[in-house]
């Protein structure tokens, strides 16, 4: 058994239990990156942290931390605070069909949670790396991120799948330009069904 059919096989691609499950991750993370990013732009004064102690606002407080800010005024831990929230809001936008029936949708999912999980990950290893400083609530944040990507990846690769083999079999552009929209045909539900038996377990 396949990684995306183990899965996937029993409540498909974009199965609400998972759904609802990385919104509240995304919940969590957005919260905490809003709290990070209040010190960065002095609200509160102080970030605790169990492990690290004071590192963590040597490492908000840092030129890495706002390379941002001198263009957009906005610290990096709020940009990364509503890219949470928006992670949080797609998450559950949408069917139990989403992966067939807007591959548009889960397709901008995964560019909403892949690049800033990559960008988070790059962050943390910086820390260590340039400054020699670590951030606790960053490393818990950049650990969801990781969660997040791990969790939207077989629907992501879902959607990838069914447009992929829309066009492989129909080399239709017309046909495979409306499935990405969501405008149905029997053809391309045909094909769903393939995919979905092919490599998620039996088709519902």
């Amino acid at each position: 058994m396949s990684y995306l059919t183990l899965l996937c096989s029993r409540k498909g691609p974009s199965s609400w239990n998972q759904r609802i499950w990385l919104s509240c991750l995304a919940a969590v993370a957005g919260g905490i990156a809003l709290y990070m990013g209040l010190y960065q732009w002095g609200l509160i004064t102080h970030v605790p942290d169990p492990i690290f102690g004071r590192q963590s606002e040597a490492v908000l407080s840092s030129e890495i931390s706002h390379l941002l800010y001198g263009r957009a005024r906005i610290p990096d831990a709020v940009l990364g605070a509503i890219s949470y929230f928006w992670d949080m809001i797609i998450a559950l936008a949408g069917s139990s069909k989403r992966w067939m029936d807007r591959p548009w949708l889960v397709l901008l999912f995964g560019i909403c949670i892949i690049p800033p999980a990559v960008v988070s990950i790059i962050l943390v290893i910086l820390q260590g790396t340039v400054l020699s400083t670590w951030c606790f609530l960053c490393i818990v944040t950049a650990a969801i991120s990781v969660c997040l990507m791990v969790m939207a990846y077989a629907e992501v690769w879902a959607s990838f799948l069914f447009l992929k083999n829309v066009w492989k079999k129909t080399r239709n552009k017309s046909l495979l330009w409306n499935t990405l929209w969501g405008r149905p045909s029997k053809t391309a539900y045909q094909i769903s069904k393939i995919v979905e038996s092919k490599y998620f377990g039996s088709p519902s």
